[in-house]
């Protein structure tokens, strides 16, 4: 029997400017912490842990991420959320929070993450426009960049796509869509004009795959990279990193899936 047996799931969202990612780090604010030090104040105590389902980098942001808050004792989902709510910082928001069965695994479960990375080109921005938003420079080919998006698509080899990570053998991941779309106004009334958002959707990526997928496509924007060269960097034939990853602020974690009949009435 399980210590912790009342399970209750949250859907969240977070501006990451201000937080070194999700995780618990010394010495550092973290989403994760934050979250932590707000329920120990609501329960009174510490018996209790927490999991999220996906650990975002630091100074990424989300807009429908989720975690579990395990107890030994039960408690109302609607008290826990206003609560919760009312007493964290404002660029964090829960947005529901449910009881989910024993069975219901946050990490195992997970069908779908879709991300978007928001980026735009043109003259130079102003600074209040540049939070959660990424400047690719003055010129860009989108058209170019689109079918180089599109090469992700399906199951490849992306260790050249990835950071080196401790425990990483598998490079192998399926991309179930990826495409650039307009995204003009689609996150804050700052957003500037001419923004667009690389979003791509997998059931897992590896340690900053997409923030380096969206930089290549940045070198295709830009001509720097041909069409060819990313095609044969999919094979995974050289070990070696085919260019740098993106700047944190222009991603954002945008939605969450579970698989069908791991959450009992959805």
């Amino acid at each position: 029997m399980q210590s912790r047996p009342y399970t209750y799931l949250f859907r969240i969202q977070y501006l990451g400017l201000r937080y070194h990612g999700w995780q618990v780090q010394k010495g550092v604010k973290t989403i994760q912490g934050t979250l932590q030090r707000t329920f120990r104040y609501l329960l009174g105590h510490e018996d209790f842990t927490l999991l999220g389902a996906s650990r975002t980098d630091s100074g990424v942001s989300c807009l429908n991420g989720a975690f579990e808050l395990f107890l030994r004792q039960p408690s109302d989902p609607s008290t826990l959320l206003q609560e919760a709510n009312e007493n964290l910082p404002p660029d964090i928001r829960l947005l529901s929070c449910r009881e989910v069965p024993a069975s219901f695994n946050i990490i195992q479960d997970v069908s779908c993450k879709q991300y978007g990375y928001y980026f735009f080109f043109g003259e130079k921005p102003h600074p209040f426009q540049t939070g959660t938003v990424a400047y690719a420079g003055k010129t860009l080919d989108l058209s170019l960049m689109a079918q180089g998006a599109a090469l992700f698509e399906g199951r490849h080899d992306f260790r050249r796509f990835c950071s080196p990570g401790k425990n990483t053998d598998d490079f192998q991941r399926e991309i179930a869509y990826a495409a650039i779309l307009s995204a003009n106004h689609s996150l804050v009334p700052l957003t500037p004009e001419n923004t667009f958002v690389f979003r791509v959707r997998s059931k897992g990526f590896l340690m900053h795959q997409v923030r380096r997928m969206a930089a290549s496509l940045f070198l295709l924007g830009t001509r720097e990279m041909s069409l060819e060269i990313l095609e044969s960097a999919l094979l995974g034939r050289v070990a070696s990193l085919l260019g740098p990853k993106a700047p944190a602020a222009g991603l954002v974690l945008e939605d969450l899936e579970f698989r069908n009949g791991s959450l009992d009435g959805e």
